[in-house]
């Protein structure tokens, strides 16, 4: 699984978001690479114009706000059972 935090430096909550998704990863144990995108030509090639994002296998799960660390384990998991062919 590759997850990409879309978020600008100097953005506290999108640095937080970042933190929270890294601690997301560990406590689900998910085989996961976690990259931050914090430039803003990669921001906006993925059409955004609210951060942060949270894009896995390249799809956009989220954007536009904080999430809790609970949300956030909430909206992997649901990635994760959707791409392991049980729907």
């Amino acid at each position: 699984m590759e997850i990409k935090v879309l978020a600008t430096k100097g953005c506290a909550n999108c640095h937080a978001f970042y933190e929270a998704v890294l601690k997301a990863v560990a406590e689900l144990q998910l085989d996961a690479t976690v990259t931050k995108v914090d430039d803003i030509i990669g921001i906006l090639s993925y059409g955004l114009s609210r951060i942060p994002g949270l894009v896995v296998d390249g799809k956009i799960i989220h954007y536009g706000s904080y999430l809790s660390l609970k949300e956030i384990k909430e909206l992997l998991k649901k990635q994760t059972s959707s791409s392991d062919g049980l729907d």
